[in-house]
């Protein structure tokens, strides 16, 4: 009799330790920043329908947010990065190339923000692509420089990731014009929404220019061979960016198709390792190292 008083006290006492770390487990979690605290501008009605999510996809998005994973404090070197999933523009291949990809860089030193952009393909959607993702992108990379204090970032080392359909909203924002409105009754949108580094993964077709601005970001570009949707956009943009003389780096393997992700099912070697590439260029280029960081006017 006294072993078991001793087990059901033993027992008691775990669940009211459970019962208090709960609330602290669930302080953990990743914060989700929505794009504009009210909804999107002119869908603020729709701002509380929730998301459809299943295994690795996510869906119905109509409260674009951003979703931060932070990198372990002895290793935060102030570098940001706004993650683009890519999905067709149907879904987001939420896990495979939102969370997998935060998760590694982050241990880079790395902060990562993983955008949920609104779909212009999705089952009735009411969006545009070239509208309302390109909108979700310009606000995601103001609203990231707009919390550099929060989250001690350097404003001159925030760049963008994009996979196949999320290197399209990418492509928008990183291409397109930057500058903020001074005269935006909202603070945020006074701010350059130009990415200080981009990272293109077997990016779509659409919204490549003709020619790159001048002040394009240098960009780190991978893809395989075999991928016929995406090989050619990796071609033009380095064709591009060859014309404008602006750094890039290139990586196009001989197989691999699309939607590797980051490379961790693949049984070749090439692309089960591709991450390392990307590191590797992050660091040669003085992204990861705040000191020597390069330095561009963005404000």
């Amino acid at each position: 009799m006294k072993y078991i008083y001793f087990m059901q006290t033993k027992l008691s006492t775990y669940l009211f330790l459970l019962m208090l770390l709960l609330p602290f487990a669930g302080m953990a979690q990743n914060v989700v920043i929505p794009l504009w605290p009210n909804g999107a501008p002119g869908f603020e009605n729709r701002r509380n329908e929730p998301e459809q999510a299943k295994d690795y996809w996510v869906k119905n998005i109509h409260n674009p947010s951003l979703t931060v994973f932070l990198p372990p404090k002895d290793k935060a070197n102030g570098s940001a990065v706004v993650v683009c999933p890519g999905g067709g523009h149907r879904l987001l291949v939420y896990t495979a190339e939102g969370v997998d990809p935060a998760k590694y860089l982050n241990s880079l030193g790395v902060t990562v923000f993983v955008l949920k952009y609104r779909l212009g393909r999705d089952t009735l959607s009411p969006y545009k692509i070239d509208v309302h993702a390109k909108q979700d992108g310009y606000r995601a990379m103001r609203l990231v420089r707009s919390k550099a204090v929060e989250y001690a970032l350097d404003t001159n080392r925030i760049g963008m990731m994009g996979f196949s359909a999320g290197g399209e909203v990418v492509d928008m924002v990183a291409y397109g014009e930057g500058k903020g409105d001074p005269k935006a009754i909202d603070p945020i949108d006074r701010l350059n929404a130009r990415p200080s580094f981009l990272i293109q993964i077997y990016p779509g077709p659409l919204y490549i220019p003709d020619k790159l601005p001048y002040d394009a970001p240098p960009a780190f570009l991978l893809a395989a061979n075999d991928d016929v949707c995406c090989s050619p956009s990796v071609v033009k943009l380095l064709q591009r960016y060859r014309e404008a003389k602006i750094p890039v780096e290139v990586h196009i393997y001989t197989q691999g198709d699309h939607g590797f992700n980051m490379g961790y099912r693949s049984k070749l070697q090439s692309i089960s390792t591709w991450p390392q590439r990307m590191a590797d260029w992050l660091s040669d280029n003085n992204y990861l190292h705040p000191a020597a960081a390069k330095r561009m006017k963005l404000h």
